[in-house]
């Protein structure tokens, strides 16, 4: 290894385990030790990276809080490591996790049902199960929703024959199902929006480890990657390790060379571009356009954009008071809609609302975003980043973060999927802590 590869592998580690601290450490206890007897109730919506760490981070802050967490499934499958279900190198089990710490450590009061209406000026969360509960603080994490029909022919039904599979779980062994009967010899066909949507470089992970899976099992395939945007998140190291690789079998086509798709046949798995070109597949993988979930609609925290305003420094909505909103439904650049970030996010919201139950300033926020790529099992690509507000906005610290190196060895990219492996496990911990 050379002396400039040791060196990266050496400052590499320490900016990632930095990260790793930054982004896990608890800002909160500092401020519970500050507060009285005065406690209050906090209903969290969703249990994802978001809202699970917020409901536990509000009671390490103030045991004393009653914390209750709406979310309508009892295991929660996470985005992050949803491609290697994909490529047949991980179990849907695997990703799945519960929330029996939450409830056994912490005592937060777990409710699985839909929050179907928020009245923010009466301070009042209907449930599914016709339940009315008051707050005191609200904290959404609603995630995503899908743009259904923003493009022709692809509405809910037709995600059942073409897959977006951008929520983990169901939709992840649908798009599994078609690789796993797709010939040899055929093409996998993948549909990407235009910014924002959830994890931006998602898609070009799942193309590499679709590509990994076709490599060992129907070799003959090809992969053709529709893309609505002509760059995208690390496109430098993903196509060098593809051409590296899988040769030529990944295919990226950006909008202007005729990449947007518009139109579905999700009967038929065929696609039409801009221009009317058609395109049939064998696999067909649809990710639409994405707004936040419809919760926030009802709560009314969403603009004409489809997403949430926030406070910055506190995550608190611009447009109802004492409503929260973190993770991917928040409008929050440059920081990415990621698990990572959402977690961070989660502390900070948590530690503002401590803060305003207990009558205190909050402390001054601060969030870091790690976001590892997998192009196959043993090789690791990174983006990084740590952010703070100044002038009211958010900002990448100058100097902070970075991407992987592109002359980097085999060695740091092995390495990095081992990191990749390291992080999934300390932040689904840190999370929800017992697995499913």
């Amino acid at each position: 290894m050379s002396n400039k590869n040791t060196s990266f592998s050496t400052s590499r580690r320490r900016l990632l385990k930095g990260l790793g601290m930054v982004g896990l450490l608890p800002a909160i206890p500092t401020i519970a030790a500050s507060t009285s007897g005065h406690a209050g109730h906090v209903i969290v919506v969703g249990g994802g990276f978001g809202g699970a760490t917020a409901a536990k981070y509000i009671k390490r802050g103030n045991p004393k809080i009653d914390v209750t967490l709406i979310e309508p499934n009892s295991t929660f499958y996470t985005c992050p490591f949803s491609n290697l279900v994909l490529a047949g190198e991980r179990s849907l089990d695997s990703i799945g996790h519960n929330y029996d710490e939450l409830k056994n450590v912490f005592g937060v009061k777990v409710i699985h049902a839909f929050a179907e209406d928020i009245d923010g000026v009466a301070h009042k969360v209907t449930l599914s199960t016709g339940e009315v509960l008051s707050y005191d603080r609200l904290l959404l994490s609603p995630g995503i929703d899908m743009r259904w029909n923003a493009i022709e022919g692809y509405d809910q039904a037709a995600s059942e024959k073409a897959p977006h599979a951008w929520k983990a779980g169901n939709q992840t062994l649908l798009l599994r199902k078609q690789l796993e009967e797709m010939e040899d010899g055929g093409t996998f066909v993948m549909s990407v929006p235009a910014d924002p949507f959830r994890c931006p470089p998602g898609p070009y992970e799942r193309a590499s480890l679709v590509a990994h899976y076709l490599k060992h099992h129907k070799p003959r395939s090809k992969i053709l990657i529709l893309d609505s945007k002509d760059s995208f998140s690390k496109q430098g190291l993903f196509t060098n390790a593809w051409k590296e690789i899988y040769g030529d079998m990944i295919e990226w086509v950006g909008v202007s060379g005729d990449g947007r798709v518009v139109r579905v046949d999700a009967d038929k798995r065929e696609v039409e571009t801009e221009f009317g070109t058609l395109h049939s597949a064998s696999a067909l993988n649809i990710i639409p356009p994405q707004k936040a979930g419809f919760i926030a609609d009802r709560a009314g925290v969403t603009n004409e954009s489809g997403w949430v305003p926030v406070n910055p420094n506190t995550f608190e909505s611009q447009q109802v008071a004492d409503i929260y909103v973190v993770g991917d439904a928040t409008i929050a650049a440059p920081m990415p809609k990621s698990g990572f970030a959402a977690n961070t996010q989660g502390k900070v919201a948590a530690a503002a609302i401590v803060a305003s139950l207990a009558g205190i300033t909050a402390p001054d926020p601060y969030w870091a975003n790690t976001c590892y790529s997998l192009v196959n099992p043993d090789y690791g690509i990174s983006v990084a980043g740590v952010y703070k507000v100044e002038d009211n906005q958010i900002i990448t610290v100058p100097g902070s973060g970075g991407l992987s190196a592109a002359d980097a060895s085999s060695e740091i990219r092995q390495a990095e999927a081992a990191y990749a492996v390291g992080w999934y496990e300390a932040i689904t911990q840190d999370t929800w802590g017992t697995k499913y």
